[in-house]
């Protein structure tokens, strides 16, 4: 039997408030263990909750920004579990009356359609305490860091519409790009800003059943999140070919081995409206204000892109995920450069750059000038694609200009016909059995020269007039 996938996403998003939820406790989990602690994150009795009026505000925008709507009245409850990092027993979330609803984003499908995937609901919650599992000699210890207790978050529940692992990691890269532009949070998977639960169960293709989800945590990258989707339905298909049933549990994910593993049953305590926190009522002015402090939002910018700057739809989805970037390619394209060549570099070299040294364009000194001086070299033949490579990683460390970076380590291009055809005619004098094969018929041997070319040259040859001498020397 042939079986379709069921996938929805539960994403919790650490917002970057400067207090935490219910007090004034500095939101830094990442200080030294238990430093920004108080009566109320600690959970001591007598100590009652305030809330933050910042959280709710980063909230709302997040909310506007994945298309749902605010509810006019929300409230918190108690969510009822017993676990060492919740030593007061319930977690204050809003389960019956959460803050949004009916929200949507648009992904590009695998078939290169857009498919609109929604969002149930979005509540926000207080973060628990961050437990710590240490050895002291054999004997294994596990300690509580209260940092993080109280740390504002909202969590968004997806209805269960994806369909493969393609389609969840677009969802969580658009979700990502729209939260950042808010300025609501980070968003880092990485360093746990962001962190995603997948609930999968399989249906026979065709049918509109809901059957046993099985729900996988501990997912720190988008990477993780496809693979581990992949492994889990084609473990739970396996499962079903041998008439095993499907049993409703939590599993980890194990990004050494590439398996999910058996965690613990799943449990859902109750849920009891909280006496301590007001509920929250906002009003349509309040909203229509929230509302006018979104920038410019990804898909909105995408689509002037495509029509201002010509653009493909993946040129101008590269250039919008992060807002920082995106203002980066503009302030390029204004010092009169060809916006499909600044695209293009821009996604092939320098955001790869950026990604692999974990670092954002403002860490860098590189400039729009300074970028569009070195596109300028490339398009005006000064300096080669392979110089233009080493060259920007030097722009991207340094303070120097593209001028002085390219005669200090001699990345000109060499444009010189005499010294080109000298240095073509060494190779094809010491190589003539492959002349005789490419005079043969065989057009691989061209790929062959010019890569000897270009190495005897140091990789400073300009490409086109050495492919030009070359074929003429060649025929």
């Amino acid at each position: 039997m042939k079986y379709e996938a069921v996938i929805g996403l539960e994403i919790h998003v650490q917002l970057n408030t400067a207090t935490k939820l219910f007090c004034d406790c500095h939101n830094r989990p990442g200080d030294q263990p238990n430093q920004n602690t108080c009566p109320i994150c600690l959970w001591l009795p007598g100590a009652l909750p305030k809330f933050s009026q910042e959280a709710l505000e980063k909230a709302t925008l997040a909310c506007l920004a994945l298309n749902c709507t605010v509810q006019k009245e929300s409230a918190f409850d108690q969510k009822v579990y017993y676990y060492p990092d919740l030593p007061k027993g319930f977690q204050l979330s809003q389960h019956h009356r959460p803050l949004a609803k009916n929200g949507w984003l648009d992904i590009l499908g695998e078939d290169k359609a857009v498919k609109r995937l929604r969002i149930h609901h979005i509540h926000m919650e207080e973060d628990v305490a961050r437990l710590v599992h240490e050895t002291e000699g054999r004997t294994p210890v596990s300690l509580v860091d209260f940092n993080r207790a109280g740390t504002p978050l909202i969590e968004i529940v997806t209805e269960p519409d994806m369909r493969s692992p393609h389609e969840a990691t677009e969802f969580i890269r658009a979700l990502r790009a729209q939260l950042r532009y808010t300025g609501s949070s980070d968003c880092s998977m990485e360093r746990g800003t962001l962190r995603v639960d997948a609930n999968i169960s399989l249906r026979p293709a065709g049918t509109d059943v809901f059957n046993t989800k099985v729900e996988v945590k501990n997912m720190n990258s988008i990477r993780n999140v496809a693979d581990a989707i992949a492994y889990e339905i084609r473990r739970q298909t396996e499962c079903l070919e041998r008439g095993e049933p499907i049993v409703i549990h939590t599993r980890l994910w194990d990004s050494e081995k590439n398996v999910t593993t058996a965690m613990r049953g799943k449990f859902s305590g109750p849920c009891i409206p909280d006496p301590s926190v007001p509920g929250i009522l906002v009003t349509d002015a309040w909203l229509q204000e929230m509302s006018d402090r979104l920038p410019e939002m990804p898909g909105q910018k995408s689509a002037r892109f495509l029509k201002e700057y010509g653009l493909n739809y993946e040129e101008a989805s590269s250039m919008t995920q992060e807002q920082e970037l995106s203002e980066f390619f503009e302030e390029v394209v204004k010092e009169n450069l060809p916006p499909r060549k600044v695209a293009s570099w821009m996604a092939t070299h320098l955001i790869p750059f950026l990604r692999d040294n974990n670092i954002t364009i403002k860490d860098t000194p590189l400039t729009p000038k300074r970028f569009a001086g070195l596109l300028f070299m490339l398009e005006n033949g000064v300096i080669n694609a392979n110089a233009a490579k080493e060259v920007l990683t030097r722009l991207v460390s340094s303070d120097q200009s593209p001028e002085e970076i390219i005669e200090k380590g001699r990345f000109r291009q060499v444009s010189d016909n005499e010294e080109l055809e000298a240095l073509i005619d060494g190779i094809l004098a010491n190589h003539p059995s492959d002349v005789e094969d490419f005079r043969n018929g065989n057009p691989k041997v061209m790929g062959f020269f010019m890569g000897l070319a270009m190495k005897a040259s140091g990789k400073k040859a300009n490409p086109k007039l050495l492919k030009e001498i070359l074929t003429k020397r060649l025929s």
